[in-house]
Formats: C-alpha cells, structure tokens, sequence
C-alpha cells in the first residue's frame, strides 16, 4: 500500500497567551496585510469627512471671520488626526470603522479591552511607525513576531485580532456581583488575570468559561459553574478594591 502522507495541520495565526496558574486563552491575531485594508478605509473615511468639514467652514467662514474660521479648522484636524483611533479603539468596542469592515478589533495582549492611557500611547506612536515612509518601521516590527505588534502595540501592550472567532455567549453577565476575595494571595500578574476573566466571560460560552476556571481548583476551591461564579466575584472585589 502507498505510503500516506502526515496530516498537515491548518495554519493560522492564533497565539497562546497564559494568564494564570495554567489558564490559557488563544488570540485569532491578525497580520499587517488585512490591518492594511483596515487602515485604507479608515483613511478615506477621515479624509472624506474632512473635506466635507472643510468645505462647511470654508461657506462660513464670511460669517466667523477667516482667522475663526481657519483656527477652527487647525483645532478640528489636530483632534481629527490624533484622537480618531483613540476614542473608537478604547472600551469593548476596540475597532474603528476600517477595522470593523475588516472584521478586527484592538485588545491588550490578556484580550481584555483597552485601557485610555493603552489607547493614546499606542495611536500616538503611529508618527513614529510610519517613518521614514509606508509605515515602514511598524511594518518591520509587525514581522519580527509572532503576534504582528508594531511599536506602538508593543509600547501599550496591544494587539490586533479577528472578531467572530469565540463560541456565542449562552447568557449575559450579571452587571452586578457579590464580592469575593481571593482565599489566597495573589501578585499583581494573577490579580490582573482574574479581572480579565470577568471582562471577557461575557464573551464566552458557559462551556468555556468552566474549562478556564476548572484550572485553578485551587484557587476556586470548586468546579463547574460554581468554580466560575467565585473567580467572577473574586475577579469583582479586585477590580472595585483597586
């Protein structure tokens, strides 16, 4: 009989990212070609409204006067160009527009949301990626790793992933939970671990969520649902206690 070939596992580019204790979660990372065509829609976007805005100011600028109105248009491109990707990348929503078409979203390397000091440094730093042209030093920092972070991901701790990737949540979170704190000590690294599991079981199925708390029995003291339920309360009480 011919010799079969070895099965050739699928390639992609989900990276393994330890948390605590043997918790393990995997972030679907996506590569600079579709971050790419992220950034030219959200460049055509930008510079379409700013246009737009431009020719607005322009027709009015015989009732403001052209010093107002010119100094209205250099404060709106400055908020316009520094602050775009902060205010749509920050938060649960992590994605601007370009980013949403493509199917992306921004995260810090736990995959927990960003943080506004995480979202300023690492669209602040874009000048800095985009030299000396075509983003050429973020591009050569997007490949010299595994997780495709250019300087700017890698100085805030961020990274881009595919959205859709993780089963449906089977249930919303409560919004509310009863404190609990950790039955035992935890450095600062496991306690930051733990307010990412609450941040992120909301998007997890119930499945996945008991697979992730079944790895620290001694620390929940339980298993199942209700080895979820004390790292939820316990992951409340550190994040309202810091």
């Amino acid at each position: 009989m011919p010799e079969t070939s070895p099965a050739i596992p699928k390639i992609d580019t989900r990276q393994r990212i330890e948390l605590t204790e043997g918790v393990e979660i995997w972030l679907p990372i996506a590569g600079p070609t579709v971050r790419a065509m992220a950034y030219l829609i959200d460049f055509l976007i930008r510079w379409g409204i700013l246009i737009v805005v431009a020719i607005v100011i322009g027709l009015s600028s015989t009732m403001l006067g052209e010093n107002v109105a010119q100094g209205v248009m250099l404060l709106f491109m400055f908020w316009w160009t520094w602050f775009f990707y902060v205010f749509y990348e920050v938060g649960k929503r992590g994605a601007s527009p370009g980013k949403r078409a493509m199917g992306l979203r921004v995260v810090q390397t736990s995959g927990a949301p960003l943080t506004w000091s995480q979202a300023i440094v690492r669209n602040f730093l874009r000048f800095v990626d985009a030299l000396p042209v075509g983003y050429a030093f973020g591009l050569v920092a997007c490949l010299s790793g595994n997780s495709f972070q250019r300087l700017g991901d890698l100085a805030a701790g961020t990274c881009v992933i595919y959205t859709g990737t993780e089963p449906p949540a089977d249930g919303p979170m409560p919004l509310n939970l009863d404190p609990l704190a950790p039955t035992t000590a935890l450095e600062r690294s496991e306690q930051l671990a733990l307010v990412s599991y609450l941040e992120r079981a909301g998007l997890w199925s119930d499945a996945r969520r008991e697979e992730l708390a079944n790895h620290v029995p001694t620390l929940t003291r339980q298993t199942g649902r209700e080895g979820v339920n004390r790292l939820l309360r316990m992951g409340w009480w550190i994040r309202n206690s810091s």
